[in-house]
C-alpha cells in the first residue's frame, strides 16, 4: 500500500508521497514514488505512484526512454496536460498488458497515478489516471486528488484546502496528512517526499526529504499532536457540565454519629 497526495492551490502545486513499497512480510522496502519530467522554462511534469511496483517503474522508464529517445508522443513535445494525460494513461494500460501476458493470470498488475505540471503558457493542473488509462482533473471544490491509502489522510484536505490557501500551508497540510496516515496504517511509511511548485516557475520546484528522524518532520508531528489536544480541551461543554453540582446532605443523630 502506499498515499500519495496532489494539491492545487492559486499559487502552485504541491505533491507529496510515502516511499514504504510492500509485497509481504518479507519484502518491505523503500522506493520513491515521485518522479520529476521537466525542461527549464518550458514544461514541469511530475508523477506519482501507486500499484504494482514493476508496473510503475516500466511506466516510468518508458516515459523517460521517448524522451531520451525523441520518440513521439512523448513529454518533451506534448501540446497540453490534456494531450500529455492521454499520453501517460496510454503507456500505462500498454504496460499493464504486457506484464500480464508473461505472467500467471490472478497477478494484479494494476498501477494508479497522480500526474501534474505545466506547460508555458497554460495554467497548472493535475489529474488522477486510474488502471484502465482513463482520469479526471481536480476542480475548484475538490482541490486536491489521492491515490493508495487515503482515508486516513483525508479529513484533514477536506476542512483546510481550499484554492486560496497559501502555497506552503497547503504543504505542511500534505505533511500532517501523510503524518496521520502512517501513523494510522503500517503499510505505509517513511521516508517522505514533498515537493512545493510556484505556479509559472516552469523549474524543478522544491524537493524536500524527511525521515523518520528528521527534526521538521518530527516538530510538525508533535505540534499536530499538541493542537489536537488543545482544540479536544477547548471544544464546547455539555450542558450538564456547566451547571452547579447538587449539595448532598449528610443526616447525624441525636449521638453525633453520621448515619448513611
Amino acid at each position: 500500500m502506499t498515499y500519495c497526495v496532489a494539491i492545487k492551490t492559486d499559487s502552485g502545486l504541491v505533491f507529496a508521497s510515502d516511499s514504504l513499497t510492500n509485497a509481504g512480510i518479507d519484502h518491505v522496502s523503500t522506493y520513491s514514488k515521485m518522479h520529476t519530467f521537466v525542461q527549464p522554462g518550458n514544461r514541469m511534469f511530475l508523477l506519482l505512484a501507486a500499484g504494482n511496483l514493476a508496473t510503475t517503474q516500466a511506466v516510468v522508464k518508458r516515459l523517460r526512454d521517448d524522451c531520451q529517445l525523441g520518440n513521439l508522443p512523448c513529454l518533451n513535445s506534448i501540446a497540453s496536460m490534456s494531450d500529455a494525460v492521454d499520453y501517460v494513461g496510454n503507456v500505462s494500460v500498454e504496460v499493464q498488458r504486457t506484464q500480464a501476458a508473461r505472467d500467471v493470470p490472478n497477478t494484479s498488475f494494476e498501477a494508479t497515478f497522480i500526474f501534474g505540471g505545466q506547460i508555458a503558457g497554460q495554467a497548472p493542473e493535475i489529474y488522477m489516471i486510474y488502471p484502465q488509462g482513463n482520469h479526471i482533473h481536480e476542480s475548484a471544490a475538490h482541490p486536491f486528488l489521492q491515490i493508495g491509502e487515503t482515508k486516513y489522510g483525508k479529513p484533514i484536505l477536506d476542512r483546510v484546502i481550499r484554492p486560496d490557501t497559501p502555497l506552503e500551508q497547503a504543504a505542511r497540510c500534505a505533511l500532517v496528512s501523510i503524518n496521520s496516515t502512517i501513523r494510522s496504517n503500517l503499510t505505509v511509511g517513511p521516508p517522505v517526499e514533498l515537493l512545493i511548485y510556484s505556479a509559472n516557475a516552469l523549474d524543478g520546484g522544491r524537493r524536500l526529504l524527511f525521515s523518520e528522524d528528521h527534526p521538521y518532520y518530527r516538530a510538525l508531528g508533535d505540534a499536530w499532536n499538541e493542537g489536537l489536544r488543545q482544540a479536544l480541551n477547548s471544544l464546547p461543554a455539555f450542558e450538564w457540565e456547566s451547571q452547579p453540582q447538587p449539595l448532598q446532605v449528610v443526616a447525624t443523630s441525636t449521638s453525633g454519629q453520621m448515619q448513611g
